[in-house]
């Protein structure tokens, strides 16, 4: 059963029963992200992430880790571009422990400055391994590229040169201006009673203050180009994409059909094309972003130098499929039971139900039932598919980033033109 509590300070506080389930989870969810950083904070909404974990008034870090791990727990945080989630999990009765300790690190964290040491060398060995890590680190040049201008494009875990200027004082500032109760949405899915749960929560953060509103920043615009970043690399990684659609878009659920379609599975028509038949990449697939305003499509695949101009073809050849020819009855029929199934085989967890309650509430500020998501998908007809290809498939709006052993004078711009 689903429900909603706004404390007297602005807190929302989303919930679904499920009694069949034998886990709790809880996530305290803030409404800031990289997004919401300028330039000179980029990164600095990560860091924090990783240093609430380090200690509080009442508790170090080890104090943390310990009771959590006494019951078999978990307790981790995330950063995302338009959002930060600091979660637990823990069987059903020990959900009073999971909202003791998110609390604790959140309303009552030291911010000790031997642990921002500490940590800041853990984050900066972070951004070293997504360097290194060349099919992760694509898409974040690829948003850099595809967002240029805008801190839409920045780097969730920052750069070097950033984070290593935090100080103290620049932490406890962003964090006060930032992580206030009407920024805060704090979502509950598991066994637990809700009276008491409410309650309990009131008890922790009923005291927390009000701050003025983050602003957004203008909606983005994409950048069109083709970016090239030579590296002595085995293979070439690359992302091609395009302009994509919000969350709230009125076309989302066909959205999420020509994602389907295009990419995701074994099934999708860059898969079987690029993959199966032609064993031209190991790792290819397509996802689709979506912020509050904007959004992408994007294709990731890795392949040799020798094969990058035929798979970067192939990819616009599947572009243009999608754009010309309706999916037949069968084939979309297949699509939606398949996004109908991922969808609810991702519901058999405490956790997911969590995430999901959130995001419900941050982006469309109300539960949008299961039922509701199912009958959208299968009203989702070709016409729809074909019509938002035709709208996002265009050459005008592509965007290309290259990693590897390449220089950009092997791409030219009609490289990405319609055959």
């Amino acid at each position: 059963m689903y429900q909603k509590t706004v404390l007297k300070n602005g807190i929302r506080v989303v919930s679904e029963n499920i009694p069949s389930l034998r886990s709790f989870s809880i996530g305290i969810w803030i409404t800031t992200g990289s997004r919401h950083e300028d330039s000179e904070e980029n990164g600095i909404s990560h860091f924090i992430e990783h240093l609430v974990f380090k200690g509080t008034k009442s508790r170090t870090a080890h104090d943390i880790a310990k009771e959590i791990d006494s019951v078999g727990g978990i307790l981790n945080g995330f950063t995302e571009r338009e959002y930060t989630c600091f979660h637990a999990k823990v069987l059903d009765q020990h959900w009073s422990l999971a909202i003791e300790l998110l609390s604790d690190i959140f309303l009552n964290s030291i911010f000790d400055l031997n642990e921002i040491a500490r940590e800041r060398n853990v984050v900066l060995q972070e951004i070293k391994m997504v360097e290194d890590t060349p099919d992760d680190y694509i898409h974040d040049l690829f948003n850099q590229v595809f967002w240029k201008g805008y801190s839409l494009g920045y780097p969730i875990v920052g750069k070097k040169e950033r984070v290593s200027s935090f100080d103290r004082e620049t932490i406890c500032r962003y964090f006060d201006d930032h992580y206030r109760a009407n920024h805060l949405v704090i979502s509950v899915a598991g066994s637990f009673d809700h009276g008491e749960l409410i309650q309990r929560i009131e008890d922790k953060f009923g005291g927390l203050m009000e701050r003025v509103a983050v602003e957004k920043g203008e909606s983005p615009e994409p950048n069109p180009r083709i970016g090239v970043f030579p590296r002595d690399l085995e293979q070439v990684h690359l992302c091609l994409g395009t302009k994509g659609i919000p969350q709230t878009h009125s076309m989302r659920y066909a959205g999420y059909v020509l994602n389907t379609l295009l990419g995701r599975g074994m099934s999708s028509y860059l898969f079987q094309e690029i993959r199966e038949k032609r064993g031209l990449a190991y790792s290819i697939y397509s996802y689709r972003p979506a912020y509050f305003d904007a959004g992408q499509l994007v294709v990731y695949a890795g392949t040799d130098k020798g094969s990058l101009k035929e798979v970067i073809r192939l990819i616009i050849e599947q572009f243009d499929k999608l754009r010309k020819e309706r999916v037949c009855g069968e084939e979309l029929k297949r699509t939606k039971d398949q996004l109908k199934g991922n969808l609810l085989l991702s519901l058999e967890s405490s956790d997911s139900w969590m995430t999901r309650l959130a995001q419900n509430e941050i982006y469309f500020g109300e539960y949008i039932p299961i039922e509701e998501v199912i009958q959208s998908i299968e009203g989702v007809t070709s016409e729809e598919v074909n019509q938002l290809a035709q709208d996002l498939f265009r050459e005008e709006l592509f965007c290309l980033t290259v990693l590897g052993p390449i220089d950009k004078t092997e791409l030219p711009r009609d490289l990405l033109n319609f055959q």
